[in-house]
């Protein structure tokens, strides 16, 4: 399978800019197709990150770029009601014609994202078990047939209209490199997108990935395996370390050099990235994901040059 490579569109940096709009947001997306990316992506959070809703600014996207996947990296499923959820997935994946993929996770323990799921009104201890049933909740809604449920949720002879395009629903991508997150990756899941580790680690967890899903009756090989990266691109590797630092202060409000210990990331000149990325991709990663420090242009112009050397 040919490498892809994903842009994340700076949803939070435009509002933590005080730049609300999204038509910037849209002109990006145009640009990274343009430019030969293959797939558009967003982030999720409510009160903890503030950002555009991603389900929403992706269904505009999908009216924007004609042939590009879009995704969420990563969707907070235990935020949200998985019928609601189901029928928004739904019908974004009738907009952008079957080319959706959901990235999603279980979120972070940290005071500010507790805060994020207290506001919701969702306990943050059964994150993992609301987002594992809400998930088998929303496929089975996307079969269209009438769907009984008495778990968290309950419905009888629930029908959903519309189904998505894909039939059975988008693939469901799960983040998380913890051995509990690989496990439920092999056993539930359609592919594995992960922010850490390095390239040689992250390959031995494929592996592991790929052994559970063949222990649970799966074919390893239908999953995708792909990683979420962080990058700062200047030919001057002091410079690019500044920058990458003050990105993730600022964007997480906590010190840098723990933000890096949990998120593979890239300071440093263009001409050592390429290689950086081929690590991944002998790997076994199959599609990255791409979020820029900043000077989005250059990056996504950077990036689209070195293409022909990432293998």
């Amino acid at each position: 399978m040919a490498l892809r490579i994903g842009y994340l569109l700076p949803t939070r940096e435009h509002i933590m800019a005080g730049q609300p709009r999204a038509a910037p947001l849209l002109e990006l997306a145009e640009r990274a197709e343009g430019l030969g990316f293959n797939s558009i992506w967003a982030g999720d959070s409510l009160l903890a990150r503030p950002r555009h809703e991603p389900l929403t600014l992706l269904a505009a996207v999908a009216t924007r770029i004609g042939s590009v996947e879009i995704g969420t990296a990563v969707l907070l499923p235990a935020l949200r009601n998985p019928v609601l959820l189901a029928h928004q997935v739904a019908t974004l994946d009738q907009i952008a014609e079957g080319r959706l993929i959901l990235g999603v996770g279980i979120a972070a323990d940290v005071p500010n994202i507790r805060a994020e799921f207290t506001a919701a009104g969702v306990p943050f201890e059964k994150r993992v078990g609301r987002l594992l049933e809400g998930l088998r909740l929303a496929r089975s809604l996307w079969s269209g047939q009438p769907v009984n449920w008495d778990g968290r949720w309950k419905l009888e002879h629930g029908v959903l209209g519309p189904t998505p395009c894909r039939a059975g629903g988008p693939p469901i991508w799960i983040g998380g490199s913890l051995p509990a997150s690989l496990e439920r990756a092999g056993r539930y899941f359609d592919g594995w997108l992960p922010i850490a580790p390095d390239a040689e680690t992250w390959g031995k967890q494929w592996k592991e990935v790929q052994g559970i899903a063949r222990a649970a009756g799966r074919d390893p090989n239908t999953l995708t395996g792909a990683m979420y990266l962080t990058l700062a691109l200047d030919d001057n590797a002091g410079r690019a370390n500044e920058r990458l630092n003050s990105y993730l202060e600022r964007y997480y409000g906590q010190p840098a050099a723990q933000m890096r210990n949990r998120q593979a990331s890239y300071a440093g000149p263009s001409d050592g990235l390429a290689q950086w990325l081929s690590g991944y991709v002998k790997a076994g990663t199959a599609h990255l994901v791409l979020r820029f420090a900043g000077d989005h242009e250059r990056h996504l112009e950077t990036v689209a040059g070195l293409r022909s050397k990432i293998s």
